[in-house]
């Protein structure tokens, strides 16, 4: 029963990806008007539809990009 990680490098792999996860979250300082905005509504959606947009967008680009890496 071989795990095709070990602990160590599981613990090394968290170690540096919880590194960049916590530095892309304290890059960006507060703005006042961030920190003056009133919170959103339960009734909102949690994703808008710029977002979905975005997000549908990035996708397609993905797939147009791996599936000619693949495929060409």
């Amino acid at each position: 029963q071989d795990s095709p990680l070990k602990a160590v490098q599981m613990l090394w792999v968290n170690l540096i990806m919880d590194t960049l996860a916590s530095l892309a979250l304290a890059t960006e300082p507060p703005t006042e008007a961030l920190l003056l905005r009133k919170p959103y509504g339960r009734d909102q959606p949690l994703i808008s539809r710029t977002m979905l947009r975005n997000i549908l967008g990035h996708a397609a680009y993905q797939l147009l990009v791996i599936f000619t890496l693949l495929f060409v």
